[in-house]
């Protein structure tokens, strides 16, 4: 019954006077929605280079701190199975203005914070709203624009997806080295107040649509069984994958989604509807969505991570290196929707595979002398591959499906996103750290007192340091050595890494040979063409 009603709501929203006959009235609506979008991802990576400052200003230690960004992850993870139901409950124009609102507000609590406690508390308000703005864009866009145009429209939205991710370490690193490190929250609030204001005006009404009564134990069981699975993915590193508490993590997650699934199938009216896997299209987009969300964050998280440790670099030098592929993607990102519309997702995400696939192999060629040029070279195409994968992959999940469905599908879709995520980080973290420890020990085992090249470096060490006292010499070199056989092990520790991506991008191909466009026809709502 409440599919039913969600389904003629969702027919019944497109009235006459709308706009319905205005070319590219859709067009304003998905700009003014990308600000929230924007906004509330860009927040989940802006924060990250923040953290030595805040650690000092506050006066805290590294595990504390580390919280500010943990808890905001964690609270995305609960908050977004609710959104499908709270847009069929208030309609997506008002759950989206309320969820900038928090959003904004919680960005001026942590302006205002006085110590990192009130700042962790700040970060849960921020999340709350953060984490129900990207579910209901998807949704409204969904209901926005006609099928035909679809693709066009999440171009514009992958802006949002691809970009922020990339420019948040060096937009938090500007703001934190000539500004003020507060100064990575306070955008938020000038930003937020026009974006809500713009939703007033031009996004259309999507009114209530028989949403019924909330799945309680649905709601519980998903918060519980996310929380604890995205925090054992989050401090598996750090408290040791086998420790007690990450095993009760994740059964307790087990359990809890288990329970989850069987309640969902179960309930007359659950809070996500997990029969959408019957539809195949969404089963196979998003098991594509899996793989290149992987990729996708391996290449933000490790290739900073190699900039900035092997090559010291800082974080706005890091970013401006970065900048570059993240400027590429943004241009694509329009080329792509407009191709998406006119051929089809297949093509494009095969092709965008094999190629992400082919450049992600090319990092595994990294090295302390790799030049600049290089780097910045892989970084462009591997980004632009990327975008021709993942925004067909995002687009198809939904396309094939019945209206009414759409917002609980893109609470499941934004889910699997943020899972795959951080499952495809701990995962990685994980095998870069054993491999950098294996190599480690390879090349220590080299560095033997008969060896010729260990035997040459300790006599020129020795002229280099004016020929002090013997062990002085000694002890200094080997000090060097030691440092230099480290950083050599975490460089093929990273090139392995690489290796492992690509092996893991190559996995989308398969489901993305099976991709459709969708059964066309469904028209928009309010603003459509």
């Amino acid at each position: 019954m409440a599919g039913r009603e969600r389904g003629e709501a969702a027919k019944g929203a497109s009235r006459p006077g709308d706009g319905g006959g205005r070319q590219g009235a859709w067009v304003i609506p998905v700009l003014v929605a990308l600000i929230g979008a924007f906004m509330s991802i860009l927040d989940s990576s802006i924060v990250n280079v923040a953290i030595p400052t805040i650690m000092h200003v506050f006066n805290t230690d590294t595990s504390t701190v580390e919280w500010v960004v943990t808890i905001y992850m964690l609270a995305l993870g609960v908050v977004v199975p609710l959104s499908g139901w709270l847009g069929d409950k208030l309609g997506f124009k008002k759950l989206y203005i309320l969820a900038l609102v928090l959003f904004t507000f919680g960005s001026l609590l942590c302006t205002l914070s006085w110590n990192v406690d009130s700042l962790i508390a700040a970060r849960v308000v921020q999340a709350l709203g953060g984490g129900l703005i990207m579910p209901t864009t998807m949704a409204m866009v969904y209901r926005m624009v006609p099928q035909e145009r679809i693709g066009s429209a999440m171009g514009v939205l992958g802006i949002a997806l691809f970009v922020a991710p990339a420019i948040g370490p060096t937009l938090g690193g500007y703001l934190v080295e000539y500004v003020d490190w507060r100064w990575i929250f306070t955008i938020n609030l000038p930003i937020g107040v026009l974006g809500v204001l713009l939703s007033l005006v031009y996004l259309p009404d999507f009114p209530p649509a028989g949403a019924g009564s909330l799945d309680v134990g649905g709601a519980v069981t998903a918060a519980v069984g996310l929380f604890t699975l995205l925090l054992a993915l989050s401090k598996g590193a750090d408290w040791g994958w086998t420790s007690e508490a990450i095993v009760l993590l994740f059964y307790t997650s087990a359990v809890s989604l288990g329970l989850f699934v069987y309640l969902e199938l179960t309930c007359p009216n659950p809070l996500l509807e997990l029969r959408v896997f019957r539809y195949p299209a969404f089963t196979l987009a998003n098991l594509m969505v899996v793989a290149t969300t992987i990729g996708l964050f391996g290449g933000i998280f490790y290739i900073p991570l190699f900039l900035q440790t092997v090559r010291g670099l800082g974080a706005m030098e890091t970013g401006m290196l970065s900048m570059p592929g993240a400027l590429a993607s943004a241009l694509m990102m329009p080329v792509t929707g407009r191709l998406y519309d006119r051929i089809g997702p297949r093509l494009m995400a095969v092709a965008g595979l094999l190629v992400a696939a082919l450049t992600t192999y090319q990092f595994h060629n990294l090295d302390v002398i790799t030049p600049d040029r290089v780097l910045v070279t892989w970084m462009v195409l591997r980004s632009i591959s990327i975008s021709f994968a993942s925004m067909p992959a995002q687009t198809a999940a939904l396309a094939g499906l019945p209206p009414e469905l759409v917002g609980r599908a893109s609470a499941m879709t934004n889910i699997i996103n943020r899972v795959s995520g951080s499952f495809g980080i701990a995962i990685l973290t994980s095998i870069l750290n054993h491999r950098t420890a294996l190599h480690s020990m390879q090349l220590a085992s080299q560095v033997t007192a008969d060896n010729p090249a260990v035997v040459d470096f300790f006599q020129r060490a020795g002229v280099y340091l004016g020929g002090g006292a013997a062990e002085q010499v000694k002890s200094l070199a080997t000090t060097y050595l030691a440092a230099k056989v480290s950083q050599a092990a975490f460089v093929r520790g990273i090139d392995d890494l690489f290796i492992i991506m690509t092996a893991f991008t190559l996995v989308g191909v398969l489901p993305a040979f099976f991709l459709r466009k969708g059964s066309g026809g469904r028209p928009g709502i309010g603003v459509s063409e």
